[in-house]
C-alpha cells in the first residue's frame, strides 16, 4: 500500500506522481537482479482506467534484499516479508513473493515461506486481484493461466482456486467480495457466490474493528446501496447490523449525495431506516448503541449517527412548531446537514423548504458571536453555573430573534432594573 507523504525540506529528490516513482522503485529492483512487478488492485485499476490510489509492488527481493538497495526501508511486516520504502516523495508497500501456509484465526497465515510469483498469486484473494504487471512495459503478467483478464473482462468477482477454501483462510474476504461486486458493477460468480452464503455466519468470528473498517469503506462509496443488497442478499447483514433481512429497498440509502466527512455515519443512518421500514420497526438508540461494539465505532461516529437520526425526526415531527431561536440551533447543530441529506430521498419538498428557510437563517450553519458573552455577564459579578447558562441561552435567543441588536440591549433584557 503506499500514499504521498510530505518530504523533509532537506529531501532535494524531485517529486513524481505516484505512477512514475513506483516504477523508479521497482525497476530499481529488477536492476538489482530481482524479479519485480506491479501487483494486484493497481494492476486490476489500470485495466479498469481507473487511477491507483495506491501501488503495491511484489518482487523475489527478501527484506534484507530491499533494505540493501534502500537502506532506509522500513519493516512493517518483515516476516511476512513486507517493507516501506520511500522513492520520490512517496512512501510505497514492497512485498516479497510468498506462499501462506496454515491459518489458525480465519483472518491470517501463521506462518509464511518466501516462494515464487506463480505461489504468490495463489494465495491471492480474487482473480482479479491476483494479476501482475511488468512496471517497465505495462504488460499483463496473469499467472492463473489467463483466468484473472478474463474476469476482468467479463466482470466478475472469482476467488482463486477453491472458494471455500480461500474464505475459510481469511473470512474477511466474503465482505471484499462484496465491496469490489459492488463498486466496479461486478457479478460474483456462482461457485464463490455460494460459498460465502455457506459461511456468511462465520463472518462473527472476525475482529468487529476489520468488519467496521470494511463496512466503512463500502457506504463511502458511491455503490452504497449495491453493496448493501449484497450483504443482505447472503446473509452478511447479520454480523455487521445483528440482524438478518434479505431484500430491502433501500431507497434512503440509494439516493445519498457522496459528500464527506459524514457520509458513512449518515449511510449507516439511511441504511438502518430502510431496514426499520422494511421491519416495521423505529430506530431506536439501543440499535445505534449496540452498533458500537459490532463495527467498534468511535464517539464521534455514535454522536453523529445519533444526531443524524434524532434531528431528522425534529424536522419531520416539530419544525413548523419552532420559533426562530430554535429554527436557529437546530440548523447549527451537530446532524442538521446529514438529517437533510437523509430528508431528501425521503420528503424533497420538504428538505428543499428546509434548506432554504436555513439559508436565509443562519447560512454560515453556526451560531453568531453572542452579544452577552460570559465575560460580559461575570464583570457584572455573575458566577458560572445553572442560572448563569440561562442568562447566555435567553440573550442568544432573543439575539437569534432580533429582538437585541447590541450588548447593552442585552444586559437591559436581562436585567431590566
Amino acid at each position: 500500500m503506499s500514499a504521498p507523504s510530505d518530504r523533509s525540506p532537506m529531501d532535494r529528490t524531485p517529486k513524481l506522481l505516484l505512477a512514475e516513482a513506483a516504477k523508479v522503485l521497482a525497476l530499481r529492483l529488477r536492476d538489482a537482479g530481482h524479479e519485480t512487478y506491479f501487483a494486484g488492485g493497481c494492476v486490476r485499476d489500470l485495466l479498469l482506467g481507473i487511477e491507483p490510489a495506491d501501488f503495491d509492488i511484489a518482487t523475489s527481493a527478501t527484506p534484507d534484499d530491499v533494505a540493501r538497495v534502500y537502506p532506509k526501508a522500513r519493516g512493517v511486516g518483515e516476516s511476512f516479508g513486507v517493507m516501506l520504502v520511500r522513492e520520490s516523495g512517496h512512501t510505497i508497500e514492497v512485498a516479497t513473493f510468498r506462499e501462506d501456509l496454515e491459518y489458525h484465526d480465519g483472518r491470517r497465515p501463521s506462518e509464511v515461506r518466501f516462494s515464487t510469483a506463480a505461489l504468490d498469486v495463489s494465495r491471492r484473494d480474487f482473480t482479479i486481484n491476483g494479476l501482475f504487471m511488468d512496471p517497465e512495459t505495462r504488460r499483463v503478467v496473469d499467472f492463473l493461466a489467463g483466468q484473472g483478464e478474463r474476469d476482468l473482462r467479463d466482470k466478475l468477482i472469482r476467488a482463486i482456486g477453491d472458494p471455500e477454501a480461500r474464505i475459510d483462510e481469511d473470512r474477511l474476504r466474503m465482505l471484499r467480495a462484496v465491496r469490489f461486486a459492488a463498486r466496479f458493477g461486478f457479478t460474483i460468480e456462482p461457485r464463490t457466490a455460494r460459498a460465502i452464503e455457506i459461511h456468511a455466519t462465520a463472518l462473527r468470528s472476525v475482529s468487529p474493528e476489520r468488519v467496521g473498517e470494511e463496512l466503512r469503506t463500502m457506504l463511502r462509496h458511491p455503490s452504497r446501496a449495491q453493496g448493501a443488497a449484497l450483504l443482505e442478499q447472503f446473509g452478511l447483514d447479520t454480523a455487521t447490523l445483528g440482524s438478518h433481512l434479505r431484500c430491502v429497498a433501500s431507497r434512503r440509502l440509494a439516493m445519498l449525495q457522496p459528500t464527506e466527512p459524514s457520509i458513512f455515519t449518515t449511510a449507516l443512518a439511511a441504511w438502518l431506516l430502510d431496514r426499520g421500514d422494511a421491519e416495521g420497526t423505529v430506530v431506536d438508540r439501543v440499535q445505534v448503541a449496540q452498533l458500537r461494539t459490532r463495527l467498534v465505532l468511535s464517539n464521534a461516529e455514535i454522536l453523529a449517527l445519533d444526531a443524524a437520526l434524532a434531528v431528522r425526526e425534529q424536522l419531520l415531527t416539530q419544525w413548523d412548531a419552532l420559533g426562530v431561536a430554535m429554527r436557529c440551533r437546530t440548523i447549527a447543530s451537530l446532524g442538521f446537514e446529514e438529517a437533510l441529506q437523509i430528508l431528501r430521498a425521503e420528503q424533497p419538498e420538504l428538505a428543499d423548504r428546509l434548506r432554504r428557510t436555513a439559508d436565509k437563517l443562519l447560512p454560515t450553519r453556526a451560531l453568531p458571536k453572542p452579544l452577552v458573552d460570559g465575560d460580559l455577564l461575570i464583570s457584572r459579578g455573575l458566577l458560572p453555573g445553572k442560572a448563569f447558562k440561562e442568562l447566555l441561552h435567553r440573550a442568544m435567543d432573543a439575539q437569534l430573534e432580533g429582538s437585541i441588536a447590541t450588548a447593552e440591549e442585552g444586559l437591559k433584557l436581562l436585567f431590566p432594573s
